[in-house]
């Protein structure tokens, strides 16, 4: 018989009698009451003292394992709590952060907006000027006229620092406009001296784009120690400028704070001397067919450069003498006329403003003997800075600095005038109104035969009156003032040719 079956039989059996049933429950409860005793027997007999330790041991052992159930409990609530408060502060920083987001953006639309609208304006600009440009070159003839005129002279344009072409192709001429367009132009020149230029641009580019317009002239300088450099002039046209020379009797590293270099004293000169020099000077200004101004030996009516006639007691400066400035100047451009150089070069005579020359250089007729006449000079000019030392009774104006001096020049000439080398220093801290002053006045109707300025863009260390110092010259010195020089430069009023910077 299986155990399956003897399993059935056995349930069977106690499933069908009741006293079977009743006797069951009956010997339950004998045998728990037995175990019972044996329990108590057991616990309370002397043989159950090493149980009764065991069990203790286990509960005291059990007790801390409870105490720190429940402080991680509590710990684990109150991470719980910190946590949902965190995240609480988390959701309000983000929605700040979002709002600042969103602001930031608005911001940002409106200022592209704002520059989109500028640089259509700019187009609009630069379409204008180009347009101009292109009406003025058709009836100008471009540099056919200046060409024409240096033709006769045995001259001919030549191409520079173009790029050129391989093979049979030829770099593109470089251009200019005639001569006599130039003397008397149709709109103003801005000009400026920089750094290195017209042989490095980098610094004269730099300033251009702080001030939005680029320059139709620029200045250097150059020393009677160096032969005729016509990459100056090659690379002044190339950028449309016209390049106007200060050139100096003297080496061109000489310094500035000595007045005596004998071996080009005015008598030298006159006497033939550098007639070699002039000569070949005059002949490779022809072979560009380019024009230029060349401002000779400025700032004569002072005391500092050795081409000055006499000291404030009267002494020779030196060793040269009363009337040898004009003689010297008549002699550099008959040597000139005699190449046919003068048919492109724009004669500058520019003395220095008045205001702080010695006494014995500002009485009537001093400066009038320093004139070589009009037959000699195309422009006169004037340097002219504000700087100090300052006098007690001095204005930080244009008229203060410029109208006695430019009262002298219209009593001796009627030719144009233009502010050849000008600048205002920061000290003091009165540059920006002092240029705004001088925008202000060229506006003028009695200042429209000023037809132009060059402005010294740099910062110099140099002696006024015995006093050194340190004077930045440049139009971006200070936001203020490069803000007033923009404003007065860009209206209309004052009549500059304007070209937009690159």
């Amino acid at each position: 018989m299986s155990e399956l079956n003897l399993t059935a039989r056995a349930a069977s059996w106690w499933a069908s009698s009741r006293s079977r049933s009743q006797a069951t429950a009956a010997a339950a409860l004998v045998l728990t009451s037995i175990l019972v005793a044996i329990s108590a027997f057991v616990w309370t007999s002397p043989g159950a003292a090493p149980v009764r330790e065991a069990v203790e041991q286990a509960a005291t052992a059990a007790i801390p394992f409870a105490e720190q159930n429940a402080e991680l409990k509590s710990n684990l609530d109150r991470a719980t709590q910190t946590i949902a408060s965190q995240k609480g502060k988390l959701t309000a920083m983000q929605a700040q952060s979002l709002a600042a987001q969103a602001t930031a953006a608005k911001k940002l639309a409106l200022a592209q907006q704002q520059v989109t609208a500028a640089q259509s304006q700019l187009a609009d600009v630069k379409a204008q000027l180009a347009a101009a440009k292109s009406a003025g070159s058709s009836s100008a003839g471009g540099h056919g006229s200046a060409a024409g005129t240096s033709a006769s002279a045995g001259g001919k344009a030549t191409s520079g620092g173009g790029s050129g072409g391989s093979g049979d192709s030829a770099p593109a001429p470089i251009t200019a406009p005639a001569r006599a367009q130039l003397v008397q132009p149709a709109k103003r020149y801005y000009g400026m001296y920089t750094e290195q230029a017209p042989f490095n641009w980098a610094t004269f580019d730099a300033t251009s784009s702080k001030v939005g317009v680029s320059p139709n002239l620029v200045g250097y300088f150059s020393g009677w120690d160096e032969e005729f450099r016509a990459n100056a002039v090659t690379r002044s046209w190339e950028q449309g400028r016209l390049p106007m020379m200060t050139w100096e009797s003297r080496p061109i590293d000489a310094g500035n704070d000595t007045n005596v270099a004998p071996a080009y004293s005015l008598p030298k000169i006159i006497g033939g001397d550098f007639d070699d020099y002039l000569h070949r000077y005059a002949k490779a200004i022809v072979a560009t067919g380019l024009p230029l101004a060349i401002r000779l030996d400025h700032e004569m009516n002072g005391v500092w450069y050795p081409w000055a006639e006499t000291d404030a007691k009267g002494a020779s400066i030196n060793g040269n003498s009363p009337g040898d400035y004009v003689k010297m100047w008549r002699h550099v451009h008959d040597v000139f006329q005699q190449e046919g150089a003068n048919n492109l070069v724009i004669w500058v005579w520019a003395p220095n403003i008045v205001n702080n020359l010695p006494a014995s250089h500002k009485v009537d007729g001093f400066l009038e003997s320093l004139y070589p006449g009009d037959d000699y000079v195309d422009w006169v000019g004037l340097s002219g800075y504000m700087r100090p030392p300052f006098k007690t009774d001095q204005t930080f104006t244009f008229d203060y600095s410029f109208t006695p001096s430019l009262n002298k020049l219209r009593s001796i000439t009627t030719k144009p005038i233009v502010l050849a080398e000008v600048g205002a220093s920061e000290t003091g801290g009165h540059k920006a109104a002092w240029i705004t002053s001088f925008f202000d006045s060229l506006a003028k109707p009695e200042n429209s035969d000023i037809i132009g300025f060059s402005w010294f863009d740099l910062a110099v260390t140099s002696y006024v009156e015995g006093v050194r110092a340190t004077n930045d010259w440049r139009v971006d010195s200070r936001a203020d003032s490069l803000s007033a020089f923009i404003s007065g430069l860009t209206r209309p009023e004052d009549d500059f040719t304007l070209t937009p910077a690159p």
